[in-house]
């Protein structure tokens, strides 16, 4: 996993978040202050650093969509039942993931990160998994308010 700029306690939440639901990937994407692209910062379970080159507008992709909604978005059975095409979904293809879940993070009242926990294998998400990853991002965005992304 990547350490961005001494932000050991984000990466030491995504980790844990990983352990405990059971997943295989989770990842952490982030709007860039200035414009709307949205890139994967951090990542735990990540099989290559393809997410670190990943780069999505406002409203497309996985990252996009959540940010746009302010809602989180469940995946299951990729490619199957999605909107639009699999290379709308660059995360689930560099990451090999089957099944993801996905939820925003605010500052500021506002929408501005995502974080996703992700299966390479077909499974689906519990009440339990889904709290855990809600608690999470709370978590995250208490450690990221002030940090230079969100000044």
């Amino acid at each position: 996993m990547k350490e961005l700029r001494g932000l050991k306690p984000v990466i030491e939440k995504c980790e844990q978040l990983r352990e405990s639901i059971g997943c295989d990937f989770v990842g952490l994407a982030l709007q860039n202050r200035v414009g709307l692209d949205i890139r994967w910062h951090f990542a735990s379970g990540n099989r290559n650093d393809k997410y670190e080159r990943i780069t999505v507008r406002y409203g497309k992709g996985i990252a996009g969509k959540v940010i746009s909604s302010g809602s989180p978005l469940l995946v299951e059975n990729f490619p199957e039942n999605i909107l639009g095409k699999a290379t709308d979904y660059p995360i689930m293809l560099a990451e090999k993931l089957i099944s993801s879940y996905a939820v925003p993070l605010f500052f500021r009242g506002v929408p501005k990160g995502v974080l996703l926990a992700g299966n390479r294998a077909a499974s689906s998400f519990s009440i339990q998994s889904c709290t855990a990853a809600k608690e999470t991002a709370a978590a995250l965005e208490k450690i990221l308010e002030g940090q230079v992304y969100f000044e």
